[in-house]
């Protein structure tokens, strides 16, 4: 954690002030049309974290969010259901998870630090795909990750019945595979597509993880795609589970969240 945050202090010491917008809800059906592949991930009865839909049976999201609250215990996948498009209780498509995987090198119980955000995705298979005539998926980005405007949509809290989007805040700078921004997010935006808009439609270009308070200026995590993706599929494919934590995590700053699951907090000193 205390490397994280070390991390953080140097890279966002002496930067610019970013200008950011405030989240507005995508309330209308022309406002939300462009992003009917972002959703809503419902684990059990009480989890929920935002995903993107990649391919037709893919969905991309955070580690984290696969395990059940301060365990190293994953949610069964029949347990957890994707809801693209959610806007006022109704989505585009609903779907089951047939498997979901979380990166073998995240352990959900270990502290926060660059290691393990960088290694904080997940990814979910539907049971059954959605059809890109109803659902368009989004694509990762193959550009190189570089400081500049970005945008992130999710589900957070107070706001989960409908998608909220920042239209722009900064990437403000990136350390190996760990991505820092000014992104305004909360509980529930764990799993979010960050994008980048350089190339016209919207690209993924990392998965919001955690949050961090540094300096008196709230910071949000992510971290570079293409190659966890990849790994993430061969270990699908191969169907090789996640390892089990063997450490306890110091979990802080969790906000009263304790029944659902949200971007991981952390403050100063931690």
């Amino acid at each position: 954690m205390r490397a994280l945050l070390a991390i953080a202090l140097a890279l966002c010491t002496g930067a610019a002030a970013a200008q950011t917008t405030q989240l507005r809800a995508l309330d209308t059906e022309y406002a939300a049309a462009s992003y009917k592949a972002v959703g809503r991930i419902d684990f059990g009865r009480s989890g929920q974290c935002s995903g993107t839909l990649i391919a037709r049976d893919l969905v991309l999201t955070a580690a984290h969010c696969l395990y059940r609250p301060g365990t190293d215990q994953l949610w069964p996948a029949d347990s957890i259901r994707f809801h693209a498009g959610l806007r006022n209780g109704t989505p585009q498509a609903t779907r089951r998870a047939a498997a979901a995987a979380a990166h073998a090198d995240y352990r959900p119980l270990a502290p926060i630090d660059q290691r393990n955000v960088t290694h904080d995705v997940a990814l979910i298979r539907l049971a059954e795909p959605i059809s890109t005539f109803e659902v368009a998926p989004f694509y990762l980005s193959a550009e190189a990750v570089t400081p500049g405007p970005v945008s992130v949509v999710s589900y957070g809290r107070g706001r989960s019945q409908v998608q909220s989007r920042q239209k722009q805040c900064q990437l403000l700078d990136r350390q190996g595979d760990l991505l820092v921004l000014d992104c305004d997010v909360t509980f529930g935006s764990s799993g979010a597509p960050v994008f980048s808009h350089a190339n016209g439609r919207g690209q993924i270009v990392g998965v919001i993880s955690s949050m961090s308070k540094v300096a008196g200026a709230h910071r949000a995590f992510a971290m570079t795609l293409p190659t966890r993706v990849t790994e993430l599929k061969r270990q699908m494919n191969m169907q090789v589970a996640p390892p089990r934590a063997q450490v306890r995590r110091l979990r802080v700053g969790s906000g009263g969240n304790r029944s659902g699951i949200g971007a991981k907090f952390v403050q100063p000193g931690g």
